[in-house]
């Protein structure tokens, strides 16, 4: 979830005449034997169901372009190295989280909800993997380019959307792998804590201070709580307001609301426009329990918001633990 879209909806903003000449470009000959198919057969196919209805994707797809963080990281941990991919409204590279070798050759092809099409045209992709709530809107113009593989939505579902990225990139046996991986990672850091009753008993809140909006406290439905829940850790009550289960906001006035065992916080945009620092620095905040007893720790808000993955979930996994157990 790229922060500030998740609610967002980018309308088309390409010309349909650039983009038509964009289309004509894909559909040349090339000297790339990965983006030809034989012309003695007929390509090999999968149908993969997603939230458009079924989609035949090639069986073993060679160029594929993402239009999410969430796929960018599905594709990443799955060993896929897209030809192209979006970045978020607040910054140009892909996320630091991410192992630089297999980011560095990956063609930026616009911003996350407004991926330029004659970007992705040019790059010849061969499947496209994306989200309504992002790029619902385009999916006729992006199925002319590719096979374009849609989830319903991002944050919560990453797991579900996991299962469809791998289905389409024709990775299954790689993603039994990698949620194996995961459990055994979340069982060690629930033992860390003490064990499945200590973990519960320490409630745990996160805050979010984001540049033109209110102060989030994150509730359950989202990436970062379903983390939290797989671990075991206590909520406090506040968590159970939260709109669609999402987040309560408040005003800096009312951060006492954020009142936790323990609080982890990040910031989206400059922490002075955000009010991060005038926020933390108050007495309203330093009254909180977590901060009274120096249990506040700050994270990178790319990797645990917007990272949306498995293996941005492995690194948070890791931090809390290291948190947790100072």
């Amino acid at each position: 979830m790229t922060p500030l879209l998740h609610d967002r909806r980018r309308t088309l903003v390409a010309g349909s005449l650039a983009v038509t000449a964009a289309l004509t470009l894909a559909g040349c000959g090339s000297s790339d034997p990965a983006a030809d198919s034989s012309s003695d057969s007929p390509a090999k196919t999968r149908t993969v169901s997603t939230a458009n209805g079924d989609v035949d994707v090639p069986a073993s797809p060679k160029r594929v372009v993402v239009l999410d963080s969430g796929e960018l990281d599905s594709a990443i941990t799955l060993g896929v190295r897209p030809v192209g991919a979006t970045h978020s409204a607040s910054e140009d590279a892909f996320p630091s989280y991410l192992p630089a070798s297999e980011t560095k050759d990956i063609t930026p092809v616009g911003e996350i909800a407004n991926a330029s099409l004659e970007s992705v045209a040019a790059l010849k992709p061969d499947l496209i993997l994306t989200s309504k709530v992002r790029d619902g809107e385009r999916y006729e113009e992006l199925s002319k380019i590719a096979p374009t593989v849609m989830t319903e939505a991002t944050g919560s579902a990453w797991k579900e959307n996991f299962q469809v990225h791998a289905e389409a990139l024709g990775k299954q046996a790689e993603a039994k792998k990698v949620l194996a991986t995961y459990d055994t990672q979340v069982a060690k850091v629930t033992e860390a804590l003490g064990g499945k009753e200590k973990a519960a008993a320490t409630d745990v809140n996160f805050v979010r201070f984001v540049e033109g909006a209110e102060i989030r406290i994150y509730g359950k439905q989202n990436y970062i709580g379903s983390i939290l829940a797989d671990i075991g850790t206590g909520r406090p009550a506040i968590t159970d307001k939260a709109k669609d289960g999402f987040s309560y906001d408040v005003s800096p006035e009312k951060i006492d609301l954020a009142d936790a065992d323990v609080i982890f916080t990040s910031t989206y945009g400059d922490p002075g426009k955000a009010g991060t620092t005038k926020t933390m620095n108050s007495g309203l905040w330093k009254g909180l329990k977590a901060a009274k007893n120096d249990k506040v720790f700050k994270v990178d808000d790319r990797l645990w918001i917007a990272g949306i993955g498995y293996t941005a979930a492995g690194k948070i996994l890791e931090e809390f633990e290291t948190s947790m157990t100072k």
